[in-house]
């Protein structure tokens, strides 16, 4: 296998063995909404004017510092990693898909999903969780695997830190039919002026230890399901700014060098590695295939981890990553 195939089924494990877990799945703990913050509530226009949407977007393959990004339609995305954010220095820019980005929305950049998504951001540092709609590319950082507008960042808690531990997952249908709308809109046109839909009943999982089985995991009964975003005709209403709070624990930050089929490969990049800091091989199942991943770490900040990541790059692995669990 080459190296970047490797890499890549290590990050489809990692989103394997986090995901497939769908937004109406309920644990037995409780959430609870919560107001945002006074110091980032925003007083709501008179008359919502109508935006510049944009159209349907996936794109081509792209590289950036030596890594290859590799766009695509992926409803099963789940992943755990660090989140960053980013607001004046962009604001009324155009971004990928050709809408204008304005930091005030709840909307993110991402680097391979379908534009536009929807996706819930967990902050793991503080349990906020929330629905963000994805219409841009990046980040660019090494290391971060979202990137938040200033509304979005603020609403979860994590503006001040300018980073934070976070679980991102599609919604595959609402995504979907975000898509379907798209694909019928020619990108720069205004949007039609439609009435906000009332915010529904939005339902999230708890969180287990990232990496671990959720097969028996007791449920509460079950919930007629809900769409997070109701779709007018030929419009995307407002995505609501309801913060969820969810159970969530401690979780530590590592840098996965790779992944290898053989096990003394792994076992030799780990002895090469831990002159970086430990560096250990961990055994994984995907599918009917036995994959050893070489992990550093664990990193004590954000800081830490960034400096890792940075070594282990130069070391040869340009498309090492961070991940949380």
């Amino acid at each position: 296998m080459t190296g970047r195939w490797i890499a890549w089924l290590g990050a489809a494990f990692g989103a394997t063995m986090l995901g497939g877990c769908a937004e109406t799945q309920l644990f037995s703990h409780t959430v609870k909404a919560i107001d945002p913050p006074k110091s980032v509530q925003a007083a709501k226009p008179a008359e919502q004017q109508p935006k510049i949407q944009g159209g349907y977007k996936i794109g081509k393959p792209y590289q950036i510092e030596n890594v290859w990004y590799y766009p695509a339609e992926d409803y099963d995305y789940d992943e755990t990693g660090i989140a960053s954010w980013y607001g004046t220095e962009f604001h009324g820019r155009p971004t990928a898909n050709g809408e204008v980005f304005d930091m005030n929305d709840i909307s993110a950049a991402h680097r391979t999903l379908p534009m536009p998504s929807l996706v819930r951001v967990t902050n793991l540092d503080n349990g906020r969780s929330m629905l963000v709609r994805v219409n841009d590319r990046g980040p660019f950082a090494r290391g971060r695997i979202i990137d938040l507008s200033r509304r979005a960042a603020q609403l979860l808690g994590m503006d001040r830190a300018g980073t934070a531990k976070v679980r991102v997952q599609i919604l595959a249908d609402d995504s979907r039919q975000l898509a379907a709308i798209a694909r019928n809109r020619t990108p720069g046109q205004q949007d039609i002026k439609v009435a906000a839909a009332p915010p529904g009943n939005v339902t999230v999982e708890t969180l287990p230890p990232a990496g671990a089985s959720t097969a028996n995991a007791p449920t509460t009964a079950a919930q007629p399901a809900q769409s997070a975003i109701q779709i007018a005709s030929l419009a995307e209403p407002q995505i609501s700014q309801e913060v969820l709070t969810v159970p969530v624990r401690p979780a530590n930050i590592f840098v996965q060098a790779g992944a290898f089929s053989n096990p003394t490969n792994a076992q030799r990049l780990s002895t090469t590695l831990s002159n970086i800091a430990p560096a250990k091989v961990e055994r994984a199942n995907v599918g009917k295939t036995v994959f050893y991943r070489v992990r550093v770490g664990p990193a004590a900040s954000v800081e830490e981890a960034d400096r890792i990541l940075d070594r282990v790059t130069a070391a040869g692995y340009p498309e090492a990553r961070m991940i949380v669990e």
